[in-house]
């Protein structure tokens, strides 16, 4: 999970780290920012939430199991970091059209 914290970080490095819905997470900059993606660990898999039910269905994400709004997996078998970047930027472009 730590991991997946820093990937994070790193692909969103100023966005504020924030808790959503009970869960660790990264809010776009500015007052009205909207989420853009959290993470949670449970006891037998961890979430990654892209806080959105469109971005998920669009994205290759197998051999993963995914709902529309999540994607989960184990600590034996983490999320490969050019998933999670696909799964942010997606996301990120998805909240600048709501921007707009």
């Amino acid at each position: 999970m730590l991991d997946l914290r820093a990937l994070l970080q790193s692909l969103l490095p100023d966005h504020p780290e924030v808790m959503s819905y009970a869960m660790p997470g990264f809010r776009a900059p500015g007052p009205k920012g909207r989420m853009i993606v959290g993470y949670a660990g449970f006891a037998h898999h961890l979430g990654l939430y892209p806080h959105s039910g469109s971005i998920l269905p669009n994205i290759d994400c197998a051999p993963f199991k995914t709902s529309k709004s999540a994607v989960l997996f184990t600590p034996a078998r983490p999320l490969p970091a050019d998933l999670v970047t696909t799964i942010v930027r997606a996301r990120q472009a998805e909240v600048a059209a709501i921007r707009r």
